[in-house]
């Protein structure tokens, strides 16, 4: 064999018997019911939440552009995207360590010889490997597969960061256009009591009414001026926080356009089914994530435990050495060196076994740190599906309620004006009115918010490429290795 490829063939066999002391990973068994309680199954034909694009899910065009515009600009998106730049890359360089580094050298000397007391020169030139660690324990390649997971876990984290940010946008939309709908019925209201408080007054000179009468319009006015204040600041302080969310300062058209409607009035948003438990795993970044987490924790003690057993390392050079530099490159000076070594830890005070200790708990907190995220999402999956029901009810019955309220409030104006009802009643009237109309209006932002809520907790919001899920986590590792 020639004498070049003897470190190569060496390396080569030595890798084949690696092994691995990597643990099998055995995945809890879910630590949650079967089934979402108050839910129907998915059924066949309907497309999981985690199947629908968020520009299908959000039909308004005006919030598709402020969502795209948040994709675009938002800063922690962007943090999460550069975290992956920084996981690869980590990984990139665990997996060099499992390959031998080669450099090109070249020196000269000048030393005096012990033996002959004379000065002599000696010229080098030729390729050199530093001393490589041969993975023959599979340490090397435990702390890869350690790198791989926790960059898989940081992709899936930015999937989570992304939904949420789509939820957080989403939600904040909604909670403007409800504050300009809040707005306008205060508006009305506080224009009408003061239309009210007018003839009070009138109605006080004329003495046809007590002071007492006009007291109470007067509080009545003061408490709808208070309440759009309040609402006004609030608005500003949702537009604020979107503009954080979104990055850059929002177009004005898009802001104008939320005059004068309703939430009643806004696109529908896509009905999405609950499916069953089990699709969490396979749905929820952040479920995969605290998987990835546990894979790379799990990978850890295989490196841990490998370090109980000899370091093998192999130091190599090739090239030329003559003292005289013109003859360097001659057939003559052509040299080859290996120097394997081995290095055994006898006694290190217990180091290694604490290491492989701490790998261990690590392990175990990663376990129930995913079985925890499973029980959130279960919970959070199950608190939506409670809540859709729920407000639709509530929704229901306070629109009955509203209409009972604005007949009342007619009857009770056309009965004081006629003076057979006391100003008292028309004042109830009023402000049990005034308080049913926001009331609805708050249940409702509630429904769309959690029909929001729903979508973000069964995975909505990423959609992996139209290659598949699997297809796209292969290409995705294969892009790293």
């Amino acid at each position: 064999m020639n004498k070049t490829l003897l470190p190569i063939a060496l390396a080569s066999a030595l890798l084949a018997g690696g092994c691995s002391f990597i643990p099998q990973l055995d995945r809890p068994a879910l630590p949650v019911a079967d089934q979402f309680p108050a839910a129907a199954s998915q059924t066949a034909g309907q497309v999981a939440a985690a199947d629908i694009p968020w520009q299908q899910f959000f039909t308004d065009p005006r919030l598709q552009q402020v969502i795209q515009l948040a994709l675009d600009n938002n800063r922690d998106l962007r943090v999460a995207m550069l975290n992956i730049e920084k996981a690869q890359a980590q990984y990139q360089i665990q997996r060099a360590s499992q390959f031998p580094e080669l450099a090109a050298a070249a020196g000269g000397q000048r030393a005096r010889s012990q033996l002959t007391g004379q000065y002599g020169n000696s010229f080098t030139a030729g390729l050199t490997m530093p001393s490589w660690e041969i993975d023959f324990w599979g340490r090397i390649s435990s702390l890869k597969e350690q790198a791989l997971a926790q960059y898989l876990a940081t992709e899936e984290g930015r999937k989570a960061a992304q939904i949420s940010l789509i939820s957080n946008v989403a939600n904040t939309w909604l909670n403007l256009q409800a504050d300009e709908e809040l707005m306008s019925i205060s508006r009305r209201t506080l224009g009408t009591r003061e239309q009210s408080i007018k003839l009070t007054k009138l109605r006080l000179d004329a003495g046809v009414t007590s002071e007492l009468d006009f007291r109470q319009a007067q509080s009545l006015t003061e408490s709808a001026r208070a309440t759009l204040a309040q609402q006004t600041r609030q608005r500003e302080l949702d537009a604020n926080a979107l503009t954080q969310l979104v990055g850059q300062t929002l177009p004005a058209e898009l802001l104008s356009g939320m005059q004068g409607k309703k939430l009643a009035d806004l696109p529908p948003l896509a009905d999405v089914p609950a499916g069953l438990p089990s699709d969490l795993l396979l749905r929820r970044p952040d479920v995969r994530q605290a998987e990835q987490s546990m894979i790379a924790a799990n990978a850890s003690i295989g490196a841990a435990r490998a370090a109980f057993f000899p370091n093998i390392s192999l130091t190599a050079s090739a090239g030329f050495a003559n003292p005289e530099i013109s003859d360097l490159f001659s057939s003559g000076s052509k040299y080859f060196s290996v120097a394997p070594s081995l290095y055994l830890p006898i006694f290190n005070a217990g180091r290694n076994r604490a290491n492989l200790q701490v790998a261990e708990a690590n392990q175990k907190i990663a376990v129930a740190q995913y079985e925890q995220a499973i029980q959130a999402a279960f919970r959070e999956t199950s608190d939506a599906l409670v809540s859709r029901q729920t407000l639709q009810e509530q929704l229901q019955a306070q629109a009955r309620q509203l209409e009972a309220e604005q007949v009342r409030y007619k009857l009770s104006d056309l009965r004081y004006t006629n003076g057979v009802a006391s100003y008292l009643d028309l004042l109830d009237a009023q402000r049990s009115l005034f308080a049913l109309e926001q009331s609805v209006v708050q249940v409702r932002l509630q429904q769309l918010q959690n029909q929001v809520n729903l979508y973000k907790v069964l995975g909505g919001g990423w959609t992996e490429p139209a290659a598949g899920s699997n297809a796209a986590a292969a290409n995705s590792a294969t892009t790293v290795q």
